[in-house]
C-alpha cells in the first residue's frame, strides 16, 4: 500500500518526531594512519568536525532528538558529543561487529517508535541542502548528486516525477549518475526496520557479512512505498584523504566568502605579528606561530605550534608542533611533532640546487 499521506501538502500534515540516526561506528579505513587514534568523523575541517557540521545541520532543520552509533573508538566519540552537546536528547548504540550501513540502522530498533520517522546521516557525509525543506515533505527523501562515475556508490533510479523505482548498491553497469550520498529522511521507520530485518533472518535473510541499507530501501519501494529523490546543492564524500582536503579547501573558501571566520585577517596578523596568512584560513585559539607562511586552504587545531615553515593546502590538529617544513596538500594529527632539515646556504649566481 503506498502512504495515505503522500497527495497532502507538508502544511497539512500532522506534526511527527523525527529522530536522527548517524553511523559513525567505521573504522576509517582510507584514511589511515589518522584513524589509529582518531575516529573518522572527528577530524578537523574548516574550524569544525565532520559530525559537528552533520549534527549543527540537523539541530538548524528541527531535529531534537540524535542516535549515534558507535563502535571503533566509539569513546572517543561520546565524549566528543558530551562535551560539545551537553543539552543534545542523545542516546548511544554500540555496534560491536562491522556489518554495514544497514546493521548500524538495524541497531537502533529499540530507540526508535513505530510511528516515528527517521533522517540517516552517514557520519562522514557534508551536504549543502535545505534540511527543512526534507523535512518537510509528505513522502520519503533521499538525497541525490550527479556524479561522473557512479559505480562507487549506491545509485537511485527515477522517473520524470522524481519518484525512486529502483536503487542498487555499487552496480558494476550503472543505469543513472544519481549517487546516493548518504542522506536518508524515511518516514515509514517501521517498514524500514522490518526490510533490515528480514535481511539479518538467518533463514531467510543472504547470510553476508555486510548489510547495505540500499537493499532494504529497495525493499520498501517493493512494497509501494513512495520514496522520492532530493537533489542536494553540494555534496562533499570525505571518506578519502584527497576529497577530505578538497572539502577543507571549498568550505574554507565559502567561509571567507560570507565573513563566518571568528578573526579577520587584520585581527589575525595583529595576534600573530611573525607569520604571513594568505586566506582563506583558519586558525584555532592558542596557536603560536614565528617565522612562517600559512595558506592559502589551512586549517590549524588549538594549541598548535608553527616555527618556520610554509604550509598550503593541509588540515592540521590540535596539540601540534611543526619545525622546519614545507607542507603542502598534507594532514597532520593531533599531538603529532614534525621536525624538518635546516640548511644554512651561500649560494652564487648560475646555480639550481634541488633539496628534495
Amino acid at each position: 500500500m503506498g502512504n495515505p499521506n503522500y497527495d497532502l501538502p507538508s502544511a497539512l500534515r500532522a506534526p511527527t518526531l523525527v529522530k536522527a540516526i548517524i553511523p559513525v561506528a567505521g573504522a576509517g579505513a582510507k584514511l589511515r594512519p589518522l584513524t589509529y587514534t582518531q575516529p573518522k568523523a572527528l577530524i578537523p575541517i574548516a574550524g569544525k568536525t565532520l559530525l559537528s557540521i552533520i549534527v549543527d545541520q540537523l539541530l538548524e532543520g528541527g531535529v531534537n532528538e540524535f542516535i549515534f552509533v558507535i563502535g571503533y573508538l566509539g569513546e572517543k566519540i561520546r565524549d566528543y558529543v558530551e562535551a560539545t552537546y551537553p543539552d543534545l536528547n542523545k542516546q548511544y548504540v554500540q555496534q560491536t561487529h562491522r556489518r554495514g550501513i544497514g546493521h548500524a540502522v538495524w541497531l537502533t530498533r529499540n530507540a526508535v517508535g513505530p510511528d516515528e520517522e527517521v533522517v540517516i546521516v552517514l557520519g562522514d557525509t557534508v551536504a549543502e541542502y535545505d534540511i527543512k525543506k526534507m523535512l518537510s515533505a509528505p513522502v520519503s527523501q533521499i538525497a541525490v548528486r550527479k556524479v561522473d562515475d557512479p559505480r562507487s556508490f549506491g545509485v537511485a533510479e527515477m522517473d520524470a516525477a522524481n519518484r525512486i523505482y529502483r536503487v542498487v548498491e555499487k552496480p558494476l553497469i550503472p543505469k543513472s549518475n544519481l549517487a546516493m550520498v548518504g542522506v536518508y529522511y524515511l518516514r515509514e521507520s517501521a517498514a524500514l526496520f522490518g526490510a533490515l530485518e528480514a535481511q539479518l533472518d538467518p533463514v531467510c535473510g543472504k547470510g553476508v557479512e555486510e548489510y547495505h541499507l540500499t537493499h532494504a530501501i529497495q525493499d520498501m519501494i517493493q512494497q509501494d512505498i513512495p520514496i522520492h529523490a532530493f537533489r542536494v546543492d553540494n555534496w562533499y564524500d570525505c571518506g578519502k584523504k584527497e576529497t577530505l582536503l578538497a572539502t577543507n579547501a571549498l568550505l574554507l573558501n565559502q567561509m571567507a566568502e560570507q565573513g563566518d571566520f571568528p578573526l579577520s585577517l587584520a585581527e589575525l596578523n595583529a595576534q600573530h605579528p611573525e607569520a604571513v596568512f594568505i586566506p582563506p584560513v583558519h586558525v584555532a585559539p592558542g596557536c603560536a606561530f614565528r617565522q612562517s607562511i600559512i595558506g592559502p586552504n589551512v586549517s590549524i587545531g588549538e594549541n598548535t605550534t608553527v616555527a618556520r615553515a610554509i604550509i598550503r593546502d593541509s588540515i592540521i590538529g590540535s596539540y601540534a608542533e611543526l619545525k622546519d617544513v614545507s607542507l603542502h596538500q598534507s594532514i597532520i594529527g593531533n599531538d603529532a611533532f614534525v621536525h624538518g632539515a635546516s640548511q644554512s646556504l651561500n649560494i652564487g649566481d648560475n646555480t639550481e640546487i634541488d633539496l628534495r
